[in-house]
């Protein structure tokens, strides 16, 4: 593999039940997701195939899944689990995630609130997926 490439998904917008609070999780919110995955694509560019990448709307189902499966406190949590979806397919070396949380409970004006992870893969990444 002599160069990585990258897939961006940015902007995706999925309501869920997360939040250390009890209100955030009976009322829910919306969570927006940036996903940024690095691998080659010079077979995908070279066949035309789609089965040569990821395949970008899959991945949004899965990550949206996620997303609106089951309650977790921390954005930190749920930027770890969609990671893990990220580097679910082996072609895939590692992955950025940012999860927005523009409706969090603070008591002060803001804009966003958001956290991203930084996951690549390594010997016992699909070890730790399927776990």
């Amino acid at each position: 593999m002599d160069s990585l490439d990258e897939i961006v998904l940015t902007g995706l917008t999925v309501f869920g039940r997360h939040g250390v609070y009890e209100h955030e999780r009976e009322d829910g919110q919306e969570f927006t997701i940036d996903l940024h995955l690095r691998l080659s694509l010079e077979q995908a560019a070279s066949t035309d195939d789609v089965a040569d990448t990821v395949h970008y709307g899959e991945l949004a189902e899965k990550v949206a899944a996620v997303v609106a499966g089951d309650p977790v406190n921390l954005i930190e949590t749920l930027a770890e689990r969609i990671a893990a979806v990220g580097l679910e397919d082996p072609r895939v070396q590692d992955v950025t995630v940012t999860v927005h949380k523009p409706h969090a409970p603070i008591a002060l004006s803001f804009a966003d609130v958001a956290v991203t992870v930084h996951r690549t893969r390594t010997p016992d990444t699909l070890e730790d997926i399927t776990a």
